[in-house]
């Protein structure tokens, strides 16, 4: 992991922030325009595992309590630009495409827990060999919301066997990051045909006695983008995250 400050990696930094600004917390990024704002926002309470709130701005704002100062049409490393469930942009930059209708949302982001996964010895082998954590859409349905429905999406670590339980017990404490595992082991479970071929993000490599543990993941409301098809959308680019100016120990219960 780096030393970069947090507001060195929202000015300087446009690739995955997996091990970036270590002891910060991250977060995902959705903004709709005003009349989805509620359907986002009930989404999110029904999907809490998948969609961990940490913030919602006012119509039309920029900036969040998260990172005073940060800009959230800029200080992100990638975004993604949707219409009608399509994408058609991944700028660095998304302030020409900002419009004063929307309402953004600040989701846990599960790299927030990788420093307190560290701390406790459990390697990170997406960070270890330089590549975005790999992404997957399950079968898994979430609870829809008026106009919004989609899969519930995961991020997946290969673990070292005998350290699984280490990690459930790390990451069950900051469920404002999505919490412990939803899954370990068999892919199939939740409708994963395979590893090698993520939906978002990086192929990882495991090490001899890894097996595959997933998290719920933020990347989730994308998955409903593409299956509700909002007129207009703005979100991050999957593993390029918002990272906050707020230390990771603020989300441990």
């Amino acid at each position: 992991m780096t030393t970069m400050t947090p507001a060195q990696v929202r000015n300087d930094h446009h690739g995955p922030t997996a091990g970036l600004a270590d002891g910060y917390a991250q977060a995902n990024l959705i903004a709709v325009p005003e009349d989805w704002a509620y359907e986002v926002l009930l989404f999110t309470q029904r999907n809490p595992k998948p969609c961990p709130v940490l913030d919602v701005t006012d119509r039309g704002a920029t900036t969040t309590v998260l990172a005073r100062g940060a800009d959230l049409t800029r200080d992100l490393p990638r975004y993604r630009i949707w219409q009608d469930g399509e994408l058609v942009d991944e700028p660095t930059d998304a302030s020409a495409y900002w419009r004063d209708d929307l309402v953004a949302f600040l989701i846990g982001c599960s790299f927030t827990f990788e420093s307190a996964l560290k701390q406790a010895n459990v390697p990170l082998r997406h960070v270890e060999q330089g590549r975005n954590v790999p992404m997957y859409v399950t079968d898994r349905e979430c609870r829809p919301a008026g106009r919004l429905h989609g899969p519930m999406v995961v991020s997946m670590r290969y673990l070292p066997a005998d350290l699984v339980e280490t990690a459930r017990t790390v990451t069950a404490r900051m469920p404002a990051v999505h919490g412990a595992p939803v899954h370990v082991g068999e892919p199939g479970a939740l409708g994963i045909t395979d590893l090698d071929q993520p939906d978002f993000g990086d192929r990882v490599e495991p090490h001899e006695g890894d097996v595959p543990v997933f998290w719920a993941c933020g990347v989730t409301p994308q998955a409903a983008v593409m299956a509700s098809k909002p007129p207009f959308a703005i979100t991050h680019a999957p593993g390029h995250m918002f990272v906050t100016d707020v230390p990771d120990s603020a989300y441990v219960l």
